[in-house]
């Protein structure tokens, strides 16, 4: 069976390293990683995209106020919207890690908390890849089902969250503290954003889950457009 084609979005600097862990996370479950960056040739189609995760998204895209500290990457936001905007209406199965939830809301019209740790009083500092947050996912949500856990434990490496919702998303996963770690839309049958990073949890049988439910789906997704062409 050929493997589906999934896009990985990440910026030109992202170490090797950083990039090796998004091609196992797609390639173990079956699928071709492609690396999508601003500098490099972008593909006429694809079976299925992950938006990544990297530097905070500018903040005049949702209206926030700006922030001097911070990294940001303009040509990446730019590539990220237009992928977006290209690939959504061709229902191509869609997963936004960290960043990329948050690009997901903020194509659709959403808003973002711009400093998780100024807007909200007594939250402990999380930086790390292991597994050290507590999140509870939504009943009969599409992540629920994916996953096939109430809760999981997560990595944390955000400063920024979800706040307004854009069109058609729904909140369905959430840390102890409260905050957005998970979202989904109601008009897209694999339109799913988590705060997380499900790639560096290699040994995580959820996190290995949902790769491989990308998967799966962007393999569905390339049998429909050859059967309609």
């Amino acid at each position: 069976m050929t493997r589906p084609l999934i896009g990985i979005t990440t910026s030109d600097q992202k170490s090797h390293l950083a990039w090796w862990f998004d091609w196992f996370a797609v390639w173990r479950h079956g699928g071709k990683p492609l690396r999508l960056s601003p500098s490099r040739p972008q593909p006429e189609s694809l079976d299925g995209l992950i938006i990544g995760g990297g530097d905070d998204i500018q903040a005049h895209l949702y209206g926030g106020e700006v922030q001097l500290d911070v990294r940001l990457d303009p040509a990446r936001d730019e590539l990220e919207l237009a992928l977006l905007e290209r690939f959504i209406p061709l229902h191509t199965p869609v997963l936004g890690i960290c960043r990329g939830a948050q690009l997901i809301n903020v194509h659709l019209g959403g808003t973002l908390d711009p400093d998780i740790y100024t807007t909200h009083e007594g939250i402990k500092r999380r930086r790390t890849v292991l597994p050290r947050k507590t999140v509870d996912i939504v009943g009969a949500s599409k992540l629920h089902r994916l996953l096939g856990v109430t809760w999981c434990r997560v990595n944390s490496l955000h400063h920024q969250a979800v706040y307004q919702t854009g069109r058609g998303i729904e909140i369905v996963a959430r840390d102890r503290d409260g905050l957005v770690q998970g979202i989904e839309s109601r008009e897209h049958d694999f339109l799913i954003g988590v705060q997380w990073h499900p790639e560096w949890l290699i040994f995580n049988r959820p996190q290995q889950r949902l790769i491989r439910a990308l998967v799966a789906a962007s393999q569905r997704h390339a049998r429909k457009s050859v059967q309609n062409r």
